[in-house]
């Protein structure tokens, strides 16, 4: 039993062994800020909805590194941005700019609200002008034939 346990606690650390962990060095703490700033805004193109500094995939770890060396290299947060979406593309920015193939990134939401307000207003009307109208001598009939039936039974 107790080699079952020594087993599967050498499994459980094994498991650590194969997490990497990117050290890079900066040459002061705002060159760091400046890094993680930049991870944090860039999305992994592989994992969608995570930045490439929260993700573990390949490309991510490309990234980070291209991040670091252009940094190294002296180019500016917009600069490595530009580099990044020329790359990528517009995906790997959390905002996309406005151009007509994104239009309805930044319309979309909008639209969505307008035509909601759209329908409660017809509907309201709609059930408004129902509730206004008098019957008229059919539908009277119709409903006191309704009511005596009820009544009878």
């Amino acid at each position: 039993m107790s080699r079952v346990i020594a087993i599967l606690i050498g499994m459980l650390f094994s498991v650590s062994v194969y997490a990497a962990i990117d050290t890079f060095q900066f040459d002061s703490a705002q060159q760091e800020q400046q890094y993680r700033h930049l991870t944090e805004s860039l999305r992994c193109p592989k994992c969608q909805n995570n930045s490439i500094a929260d993700s573990n995939s390949m490309i991510a770890a490309d990234m980070r590194q291209k991040v670091w060396q252009l940094m190294k290299q002296g180019q500016s947060n917009q600069q490595i941005t530009q580099y990044m979406v020329a790359r990528y593309g517009n995906f790997v920015t959390y905002e996309p700019p406005l151009m007509l193939s994104t239009l309805i990134l930044w319309a979309g939401p909008a639209l969505f609200v307008l035509l909601g307000a759209l329908t409660l207003v017809l509907r309201s009307r709609r059930s408004g002008i129902a509730a206004d109208q008098p019957l008229d001598d059919e539908e009277r009939q119709r409903l006191d034939a309704l009511l005596n039936d009820k009544g009878k039974s």
